[in-house]
């Protein structure tokens, strides 16, 4: 039942919708010692993607994406949430920001084995700090 929630910042990059950018990118990352909190990828229109990266050190990403020609967008924040595997967890935590008639505009949740799971979410800039408080977000 218990959980924890971090404050992160995550900037995001659009590349072509083809096989093989997000190892590109996740290759130069991992080559420039990144450690990345959270990655996700989704298509967008127009024969693009949107490539979400979590770091703890988003000036280090924007380091790289200078050096590799890469456009980031501004950075932005998010919610890091990890906590027991059990039926109902994520149910928890969005119901605490529903309650507050903050919209979660997205969340991606995985189980990550041995009984924990781990989530990355957005609020709407406007309700960030809000939801913070309201999570009780470190």
């Amino acid at each position: 039942m218990a959980y924890q929630v971090s404050k992160v910042n995550y900037c995001y990059v659009t590349v072509p919708s083809r096989a093989g950018q997000g190892e590109k990118i996740l290759n130069e990352l991992r080559e420039a010692g990144i450690d990345l909190l959270a990655f996700s990828g989704f298509p967008l229109k127009g024969g693009k993607s949107q490539v979400d990266l979590v770091s703890g050190d988003t000036a280090a990403i924007r380091r790289v994406a200078r050096d590799k020609g890469w456009k980031l967008s501004d950075t932005k924040k998010g919610f890091l949430v990890r906590g027991s595997d059990e039926i109902g967890a994520v149910h928890r935590v969005i119901k605490r920001l529903s309650d507050e008639k903050i919209n979660v505009t997205a969340a991606d949740a995985v189980t990550a084995g041995n009984g924990r799971f781990g989530m990355i979410m957005w609020v709407k800039q406007k309700d960030y700090n809000r939801a913070a408080r309201i999570l009780n977000a470190k």
